[in-house]
Parts: C-alpha cells; structure tokens; sequence
C-alpha cells in the first residue's frame, strides 16, 4: 500500500498481484485519479551538474563513418566544463534542426536512434548498444526515434557553456532533408 496527498486531502492504493501478474489498480479514498498526462516526446534530466576538469584538459576525435573513405578530426581546446544528461525519446519524436557548443558522445542505452547531419542528409541507425560521436562544433544535425518503442540515451556534453542550453537551435540552417518515417 502506499500513501500520496492530492490536493490536501490523503489517498492510499494498492495493486492485487497474484503469481506474478498485476490485477488491476484499487483504489480507496475520496478523490477520484486523475490520468496522467502522456510524456514529452523529448524528456532531457540532466544527471550531473556542468562539471568542471580541475585539470587543463584538452581532447580529439576521430571519426570515420562507416563505408565512408574520409576522417573528420573534432579538437576539444578547452574540454573544461562538461555535462550528462538522460534523453528519452519517445515513437516518432524528432530533434529540432541543432548543434552544440562542443563535441556529445551520445550511447543508445533502449530502442534506436537515427542521427541525421545536415551536411549529408543520410539517416545512420544506432541501436541499443551503441554509440557515437556528435562533432558539435556547428555541425547542424537532428534525430528521429522511428521505432514502436522508447528510445533512451545517455548523452555526455564536452565544452559545454557556463549557463544556458545545451541544444543551440537559434540561426541554425534547417536543410531539406527527408527525416521522417
């Protein structure tokens, strides 16, 4: 049984579980349930505060996508402040056209994610178990959760700033790219 206030007033619940399978939601007291609302379609918690190397940390990527024959080096000059956020993203829900100030290695912890650049418009898929590296840097770009399910990523942000949004989204080029489904 567990206990919630609800506009002043108590109310207790409990779910009937017999072998395993929950049988149905009972409810006692004198304020009806409400329904829940349904969740954004982007749910972004930070895990970490914008942290802070102590230390004078610089760093480098290189990428080379998959059946590609050039290599893209992102420099991190100053990797001093960086952040962890959890990214669920749920069926359908696409990123705005962005970029970010630095570089995100982003791992796909559930469901899939397809990252699409603006400067090529090719949708590369990232399952669960996997992960890459968003070069940031202006680099504009978006993601799309084409599947049934909840998509959930955990995203770590390098030369992060000291205030504001991590997503820069104002004076970003939107190309014209087919994203969708």
């Amino acid at each position: 049984m567990q206990t919630t206030l609800s506009r002043g007033r108590t109310m207790t619940y409990g779910i009937a579980a017999a072998a395993g399978v929950v049988l149905g939601l009972v409810a006692v007291g004198s304020t009806p349930l409400r329904a829940q609302a349904p969740p954004p379609p982007i749910l972004v918690e930070l895990l970490t505060p914008r942290s802070v190397f102590t230390d004078d940390v610089q760093g480098q990527f290189r990428i080379k996508l998959a059946g590609e024959h050039r290599t893209t080096v992102v420099n991190m000059h100053d990797a001093s402040r960086t952040v962890v956020a959890r990214i669920t993203v749920q069926p359908g829900a696409q990123f705005p056209w962005h970029t970010h100030s630095g570089p995100v290695v982003v791992n796909i912890a559930q469901g899939e994610l397809v990252y699409v650049e603006a400067s090529d418009c090719i949708g590369r898929p990232y399952p669960a178990g996997t992960a890459f590296v968003d070069t940031g840097h202006g680099h504009v770009h978006t993601a799309v959760n084409r599947t049934a399910g909840v998509t959930v990523l955990y995203a770590t942000f390098f030369e992060v700033p000291l205030q504001g949004p991590l997503t820069i989204t104002e004076g970003v080029e939107v190309p014209n790219c087919q994203v969708g489904s």
